[in-house]
């Protein structure tokens, strides 16, 4: 790192009074480091990926995305297939990749961690799908996609709530969404490594996951999952069961959740998701945390496409995976 553009959203996360102050803080030890800082503010929730892009085309070798998982996505929009570094600082309230790469809660301890760490280059997950306007729109991916209730799960949110109330909002709005939820079904297509064609099951919801540490109490969700990996790992709801969900979420919390033929753990190349035949319902699709439209939706990979800041702890675990 030489020099390094901090983007960050002014507005996030439950402390927004504090940003301005962590931000300086982030940036004076970069500067006591001997690197060049330019700190950016978002203009707005959408403005991220293209201010990251004038940053790095204004000379900046790394961007740190300072936020949650829905800024280090919206950075990352930009970032694909270029090869400045981006790395990421924990300030949002979900900060699943943050977790995955090992990175503390502390952004001062985040950013004293990454000055040790390497840019690798990585694979993300690329999600096409159905936009409300209309037409067929693409995004990238590095956390999760959802098709079905965890996407209906996001719509939900109310972000003026997450931003006073933080998890404890993802949690209550969870329970409301099991105990109303209708879970329609729909029709996932697997292509998988050694067939021919693809496999067709129904599913009321689908995770397509590409990290394999989610922190907190989810932990390890998909065994396999990895930003190094280059096939997806999707856990298929193949049921509209309440209980069956519930038994499944509660051992996740404990740790202890296994795949079964109901809640399948898929190994792939790619997925493609439609409506049931005859079928009217409006089934929704997110990526990495991000409430995006509807089906039809395809997900794949795009291997090695991506230059990620990973810290020097935990290299050897994600590049081994």
């Amino acid at each position: 790192m030489r020099r390094v553009a901090l983007i960050y959203n002014p507005m996030s996360g439950q402390r927004p009074g504090r940003r301005a102050e962590q931000i300086a803080d982030v940036a004076a030890v970069l500067l006591r480091a001997g690197i060049e800082v330019r700190t950016i503010a978002t203009e707005s929730p959408e403005s991220a990926g293209r201010q990251a892009q004038d940053a790095v085309r204004g000379g900046c070798d790394t961007v740190l995305a300072c936020g949650g998982d829905g800024t280090v996505h919206e950075v990352l929009q930009r970032m694909v297939g270029g090869t400045a570094a981006l790395g990421v600082i924990p300030m949002g309230t979900a900060n699943a990749l943050a977790a995955d790469l090992g990175l503390p809660s502390s952004p001062v301890k985040a950013v004293k961690m990454l000055l040790d760490a390497t840019p690798v280059r990585v694979s993300v997950g690329h999600l096409f799908y159905q936009s409300v306007e209309g037409g067929e729109r693409s995004r990238y991916f590095i956390v999760a996609a959802g098709v079905g209730a965890d996407a209906f799960f996001f719509s939900r949110l109310d972000s003026r709530l997450k931003q006073r109330f933080g998890y404890v909002v993802y949690l209550v709005e969870a329970f409301r969404l099991w105990a109303t939820y209708k879970f329609p079904m729909f029709i996932a297509s697997f292509m998988e490594s050694g067939r021919e064609t693809p496999r067709e099951v129904e599913a009321s919801q689908l995770l397509a996951v590409r990290i394999s540490d989610f922190g907190g109490l989810v932990g390890n969700l998909a065994p396999g999952a990895s930003i190094s990996n280059g096939k997806l790992r999707v856990i298929a709801f193949k049921t509209f069961s309440r209980m069956r969900y519930l038994r499944f979420l509660i051992a996740v919390l404990f740790g202890r959740h296994s795949y079964s033929q109901t809640i399948e753990l898929v190994k792939c190349i790619s997925v493609e998701c439609r409506n049931r035949e005859g079928s009217a319902e409006q089934i929704f699709v997110e990526a990495d945390g991000e409430i995006l439209g509807t089906l039809p939706v395809r997900i794949e990979v795009e291997p090695q496409a991506l230059n990620l800041l990973i810290p020097a702890k935990v290299l050897s675990r994600i590049t081994d995976l």
